[in-house]
């Protein structure tokens, strides 16, 4: 497991799921990437590709902070969009990782970072690839199959028509969404880090 982090269910008519995690909600995540986050060190953050080829990490516990998150997922496609809500660089973008289709678990959904992402700004349309250098590393490491990078490669082009078109996930955003103050904070399971991967 590269990550698990619990997320409020918004919406899911068993193929669009639409998720929210915000301020306080406590996860799973690679030891490298938080310390890189917590340091701002290049060279850390860049260990972690090399430890998912070797398949050797760390997981770390970590506390989202700074921003809300809204998330949508379409079965079967090679991507997931994501827009963070709060008083950041990133409001106002849409944050697009591409990954692969995700998979219903007992305790959720199953998915894999292809660790490509596009960053759309709403109202412009503009757009800035990014981690192209870790991804063609992660091609390298055999991280990235040949298969797979087919997939993405007609995904790229799908997600650029969409949005230019402002469909799917591009159709509307949620600049003033804010979690419920009576929401309970989710949290997951005692045994998530031991429930079989869905793939």
């Amino acid at each position: 497991m590269w990550t698990a982090a619990p997320h409020r269910v918004l919406a899911d008519d068993g193929t669009q799921l639409m998720l929210a995690c915000w301020p306080g909600v406590q996860m799973y995540a690679p030891a490298t990437w938080i310390s890189w986050l917590r340091s701002g060190d290049a060279s850390v953050r860049a260990q972690a590709v090399p430890d998912m080829a070797a398949g050797q990490w760390q997981l770390g516990q970590w506390t989202w902070r700074d921003t809300s998150l809204l998330s949508r997922f379409s079965a079967g496609d090679y991507f997931s969009v994501h827009q963070f809500l709060g008083g950041t660089a990133r409001a106002g973008q849409w944050y697009v990782n591409f990954e692969l289709p995700y998979l219903r678990t007992p305790i959720g959904i199953d998915s894999f970072d292809l660790l490509l992402d596009l960053v759309v700004d709403i109202d412009t349309l503009g757009y800035q690839w990014k981690d192209e250098d870790e991804y063609a590393h992660g091609r390298r490491l055999g991280v990235i199959a040949d298969r797979v990078h087919a997939e993405v490669e007609q995904t790229r082009a799908r997600v650029l028509a969409l949005i230019a078109a402002r469909q799917g996930p591009f159709m509307q955003h949620h600049p003033d969404w804010q979690p419920d103050p009576g929401w309970r904070l989710p949290v997951l399971p005692p045994d998530a880090l031991d429930v079989p991967a869905g793939r």
